[in-house]
């Protein structure tokens, strides 16, 4: 298939890189043209001189960039230049309502927007083993699975439009609770002058255990917060969640709290530190 990919981030780039390898004919557009470049050099494919060039007669684009803002101004030069009937697939988290939006206006111009948030991290992302949450129409889901699937070990349709990125909100709530428990229990452990190797390789193996006991429990013991998915992310991610929850209603006091103790690690320095830099917060002096 004809595919563009805009936005080559941490995780765009590797995706990007993931259809090239499947056969797929790839032009690429980031904001700093140098790492488009870059992606090509790599790669193969092209990249445009801007968004219009680059999605020029696309049956499919990919988008990964910011926000809800980058989102509209994206949708709104692709919309003429790509393919007819061709389906945007944006896989940056963002709110539910820009979803929306946006599938209303591509299909009043016989095109498909599909909001498809991912799973996994940069990790996910380099292996080509993200989880996919789909909202859309299932005819236009159908029709680019197979694709996305070059950097996804599942793509599940979760509803309409705006699901997907209702669905991530879901998986963030998880997240945001799980890695509290886990920096407290370090914690813990630490002031009982506790054996962490011990502990872990004890409650590992029962009900505590979960992918971040697994892959943080031994780097938050050490300190080490370098890992994948930034704390200003995750909190523009929990803004998304609780403003979507104070629209429908949803109680969400542990995931405010959370929030807020990110809102501390940033203060301490932790922009860029992984999430799991909770436990940071926890061992101040």
């Amino acid at each position: 298939m004809k595919v563009a990919f805009v936005g080559l981030g941490v995780m765009g780039f590797p995706m990007a890189g993931h259809l090239a390898k499947a056969g797929h004919e790839v032009s690429v557009l980031n904001r700093s043209p140098a790492k488009a470049e870059r992606w090509v050099a790599e790669h193969g494919g092209r990249t445009g001189k801007d968004l219009a060039g680059a999605v020029a007669g696309c049956e499919l684009v990919a988008l990964c960039v910011g926000n809800d803002d980058d989102v509209r101004q994206c949708v709104a030069q692709i919309v003429p230049a790509m393919a007819a009937g061709g389906v945007i697939v944006d896989h940056t988290t963002t709110s539910a309502k820009i979803a929306i939006e946006m599938a209303a206006a591509a299909r009043k111009t016989g095109r498909w927007f599909v909001d498809a948030p991912v799973s996994g991290g940069q990790a996910g992302a380099e292996a080509g083993t993200l989880t996919v949450m789909a909202g859309g129409e299932t005819e236009a889901i159908e029709r680019v699975s197979p694709v996305i699937a070059a950097y996804s070990k599942a793509v599940r349709r979760i509803g309409g439009p705006g699901a997907g990125q209702k669905a991530k909100m879901v998986n963030q709530i998880c997240i945001a609770g799980v890695v509290q428990g886990l920096a407290e229990a370090v914690h813990f452990a630490r002031h009982a002058d506790l054996d962490a190797d011990a502990v872990y390789a004890a409650i590992s193996q029962g009900a505590a255990q979960s992918w971040q006991m697994d892959n943080r429990w031994k780097t938050m013991v050490e300190g080490r917060f370098e890992f994948g998915f930034a704390v200003d992310w995750m909190r523009k991610d929990l803004g998304l969640v609780l403003d979507e929850a104070r629209s429908n209603g949803a109680h969400l006091a542990l995931t405010a709290l959370v929030d807020q103790f990110y809102s501390e690690v940033q203060a301490m320095g932790g922009k860029r530190w992984d999430t799991s830099s909770l436990a940071a917060r926890l061992d101040r002096e």
